[in-house]
Order: C-alpha cells, then structure tokens, then sequence
C-alpha cells in the first residue's frame, strides 16, 4: 500500500516554478480574509507540535505557510486530531485548504491535488504469525487492526475481501486493539510500525514480494528518480525526521539512513 497526501484544492511546486495566483482562486480561497488550513495531528509524519498551539512544525505546516506567503494573507491552523474529523471538516467550511490522503471516497466533496508526499503503509504482524506477505492478509479468519478512517483503511475498506477489519480511533488505538485483542495484524504507516515492532519481541511485516529489475520494480522506483522535493517540503521533512528525496546527496544520505533502519528493524524491511 501507499498513502498519497494532498493538499486539497491548491498544490505547491517549487519556488522556482511558483504559478501566479488568479484573483479568482485567491478570493476562493481567502475570502474570510486569511488561510485557514485544516491539520490532522493524528498524523506525526505531517505535523508536530511546535512552541506554542499557534506554532506546529513539519511538512504540511511548513507548505501552509509557503502558500499563505504567496496569497498575502495570514495563516489560520484548525486542528484536528484524526483525519477523518478532518474530512468532515469540509462540510462546515471549517477550513480553506487541508493536508489528506487522497481516497474517491473522499473525493465527493474535497478537490485533491497532486501528491506532494508519499507515505508506505503495510501490515505488522505478531510473533509466529503463518502470514508472511501482503498477500496473506486478505483471508478468512485473518482480523486487521485499522484506524478508523484513516487514508488506508477507506483503500482496505473498499479491498479487503476475506479477512475482517477492526476499527479504532487513531493511530495508537489500533495499536491498542491489535495487541489487547491478540489479531492477527495491525494495518499501519510503515514508519510507525517501525516503532510499534521494537515493542513487540518477535513481530514483523508482511512484505510486498517485487523481484529487482522487475517492470514493478522498475515502476516503483521511476517516481524516485524524477522526483523533485519543493524547499518547504524539504525543510518540513526534515523539522520531523523525513530526509531524503530530491537531490543525488539527499538520496545517497535516504538510502544510507535505510539501511541503517533495515540493520535495526530486520523484521519489517
């Protein structure tokens, strides 16, 4: 699995490529006379706290700004603590532009960019699991601890044949389920399960087999190569630990840092 996050209704490209802004889409998306921009802070991966309530720090905070900056008005943050509270945001005009995985369900009612960051998601399993691969998951008997409403339970919802999905609130409540209840894997982010399974002695996740050199290995990797990260991004990356990405030297420090991360996690590689 793969999460794509959007920014819904507007995309950011690099300073260089910096589009004008229309009077009409800055009036759309200003007319209360700032930018109010939804935040999921459910999502470590996007926003962490920062200073002061008024403050957050990271990628999708930092792309706020950059787009506040360039409309001339100033930056609102509305919080929300999961991203499906933020979705529902959009039916009250809570706010003017948000950060969220892209899902058709979605879709209906917020306009979604292209993604400015891609997030692996998978499965972790416990110890002595007969699951080995992604494909093992999806079988009778076999329930899967999810966040409710989260970008890859709506793509599991709609997916998932056989085995059974069991909902919790938040990222830390399916982890809760997952162990409290003994099931037999926890759908998640990939970076937070690399978290979750220093916890659990003998867990590990059920891996995606793609031969190298492949044409699937060979689609995976193309978005890497001509992938090009917007300073904001970068810098937001790297505020809450995501390096890696545009450069050659960027990439060289990414996939040292991963190997490094397979040493210490072989069981989620």
């Amino acid at each position: 699995m793969l999460l794509l996050v959007t920014a819904a209704l507007f995309v950011l490209t690099s300073c260089a490529m910096a589009p004008q802004i229309s009077p009409a889409a800055r009036s759309e998306l200003t007319s209360t006379g700032k930018l109010r921009v939804g935040i999921n802070y459910g999502n470590f991966l996007l926003v962490t706290s920062g200073p002061n309530a008024t403050e957050p720090r990271g990628p999708a905070p930092d792309l706020a700004r950059e787009l506040g900056r360039r409309l001339g008005v100033p930056v609102e943050f509305v919080q929300f603590d999961t991203a499906g509270k933020l979705a529902d945001g959009v039916k009250t005009g809570m706010w003017d532009v948000a950060f969220l995985g892209a899902e058709p369900s979605r879709a209906n009612e917020i306009a979604f960019t292209a993604a400015y960051l891609e997030i692996p998601s998978t499965y972790l399993v416990p110890a002595g699991s007969p699951i080995r691969s992604i494909a093992d998951v999806d079988r009778a008997g076999v329930r899967i601890a999810v966040s409710e409403r989260s970008a890859y339970e709506l793509y599991l919802t709609r997916t998932i044949k056989h085995a059974k999905l069991v909902y919790a609130k938040g990222i830390d409540g399916s982890y809760e389920v997952f162990v409290s209840q003994k099931l037999e894997a926890l759908a998640g982010l990939k970076p937070r399960l690399l978290t979750d399974v220093q916890k659990l002695p003998g867990a590990r996740g059920a891996r995606r087999p793609v031969h190298r050199g492949s044409a699937g290995d060979r689609h995976a990797q193309e978005p890497r190569r001509r992938r090009r990260v917007p300073p904001p991004v970068r810098r937001g990356r790297e505020g809450v630990g995501l390096r890696g990405g545009g450069d050659r030297e960027e990439r060289r420090r990414g996939r040292l840092r991963a190997r490094a991360q397979r040493q210490a996690s072989p069981q989620l590689a």
